[in-house]
């Protein structure tokens, strides 16, 4: 996996790639991006993961989710707040610490995630 300058601080066994590729395959990553695609179906739970870098996030699909940190405390519940009908959404995402994601809805929630990577370290 290509590192930036960024600081992350969490492992990589983290990274939504390798904890969680049942639901997210990496489409395409090179020095500047990284584009995810991310499935999860209705009544699944994401396992514990993290998204290191910010990202436009495109969803072809979205229903009502919960979402838990690592300690499997819910930070947020899409059924107490309002989510935009139209589809596709296009949201901005940011980078996200160690969480999981239920999708606690009757449809799929399927996203395209484009990750934009800080700029890759240069001679002085």
């Amino acid at each position: 996996m290509t590192r930036g300058t960024d600081n992350w601080e969490r492992p990589d066994t983290l990274d939504a790639v390798a904890a969680a590729p049942a639901h997210h395959v990496v489409l395409l990553e090179n020095e500047h991006v990284r584009v995810l695609e991310a499935r999860v179906e209705a009544g699944d739970t994401v396992p514990l993961h993290t998204h290191r870098w910010p990202g436009v996030q495109y969803f072809l699909s979205l229903a009502n989710f919960v979402r838990r940190d690592a300690n499997g405390e819910v930070v947020v519940d899409s059924r107490a707040i309002h989510l935009p009908d139209e589809r596709p959404l296009v949201l901005w995402g940011q980078p996200t610490p160690p969480h999981t994601l239920e999708n606690v809805g009757e449809d799929s929630i399927h996203v395209i995630v484009v990750e934009s990577k800080p700029p890759p370290d240069r001679p002085g």
